[in-house]
């Protein structure tokens, strides 16, 4: 089925030549070359796209890594690109719900209340060691045989990564709910903040993988929550040798790059096949060095973090209380 595009040139050199025949001599008829060959343009884009990105770890700012993005999908799309970096997921989720981003990359957690609340779509998720999913992992010092199993975090210091992480408190937390090794007394935030209070010698939300392992190593608490793959990646080897993974929890989908329900789809579909090309060896480090990704593969809502969802619906008033958060601090 021919495209629109390619339809309407037809009807234009069509038009062309139906002239140039009237207007010549009947015995003699010539159409000039020039007059046929009507090139026929690509998709129209959206004359800005807008991303979001989180930096990997509080307190850094992925301004190199966000400048190679833009200028690579500026090269890829023929259009401008502006990149924008948050602390924390909260505005990505406020600047898609408002329109102020076109598309972002996240946590599956945070992807799952943008979708909900926004109706954005993921189209894209990345790839780690051949997966697209990690294991939430309960994290305890090397030298500390006293926490054998998730339930033995109970009565413990724990460090989460956030109180979006998906390996770092969706999971873990969902889990001992779950397996009532952890009571709600409620249907709101407010219980459950009410729940770690009481299950927990202490808690805190340390900002990241890598902060939240370092407490643990600093002694400040007993466990850390996060992913497998975390003290490999954060930390140097002698560190990483003072560690002991506990246990892991279940399976986390990894992150996701999401997009507005309103970009057009001739816009989101030359976006994915541009991020798409990142995968490739002359455009990779681009990829590795923003996210630590080895590639993005095209994927949808419903196959990637559906599942996951319902994890977070069940910890009841959280989606509400991540934007509270963000609301109260503008």
């Amino acid at each position: 089925m021919k495209q629109p595009g390619t339809m309407l040139a037809i009807m234009v050199a069509g038009i062309a030549i139906a002239a140039a025949i009237i207007f010549t001599n009947s015995s003699e008829v010539t159409v000039d070359a020039d007059v046929a060959e009507i090139p026929v343009s690509g998709p129209i884009l959206d004359d800005v796209i807008t991303i979001g990105l989180i930096p990997v770890e509080k307190g850094q700012e992925p301004e190199s890594e966000a400048v190679a993005l833009k200028e690579f999908l500026e090269d890829e799309l023929g259009v401008k690109v502006e990149i924008t970096y948050t602390t924390g997921y909260e505005p990505l989720i406020e600047g898609i719900r408002f329109g102020h981003l076109d598309a972002a990359f996240m946590d599956a957690a945070p992807a799952w209340i943008t979708h909900q609340r926004t109706g954005a779509e993921v189209v894209l998720a990345e790839l780690v060691n051949g997966k697209v999913t990690y294991q939430a992992t309960v994290w305890a010092l090397e030298d500390n045989d006293s926490i054998k199993s998730l339930e033995d975090t109970v009565g413990k210091k724990v460090a989460f990564t956030s109180i979006t992480g998906s390996s770092g408190f969706i999971r873990p937390v969902g889990t001992l709910i779950a397996e009532d090794y952890i009571e709600i007394s409620g249907n709101d935030i407010v219980a459950i903040e009410d729940a770690l209070v009481e299950n927990f010698e202490s808690h805190t939300f340390a900002g990241g993988y890598k902060a939240a392992l370092e407490l643990l190593l600093e002694g400040h608490v007993d466990v850390a929550f996060g992913s497998d793959i975390a003290p490999q990646t954060y930390l140097e080897p002698e560190d990483q040798s003072r560690l002991r993974a506990v246990a892991t929890v279940g399976h986390v989908p990894s992150h996701v790059f999401m997009v507005h329900p309103g970009m057009a789809d001739s816009t989101r579909d030359a976006l994915v096949e541009a991020l798409i090309r990142l995968n490739y060896d002359e455009n990779n480090k681009i990829l590795t060095d923003l996210y630590g990704a080895d590639a993005l593969v095209p994927t949808s809502t419903a196959l990637h973090i559906r599942d996951f969802g319902y994890l977070i619906d069940n910890l009841t008033g959280l989606d509400q209380k991540i934007l509270d958060k963000y609301n109260k601090s503008k």
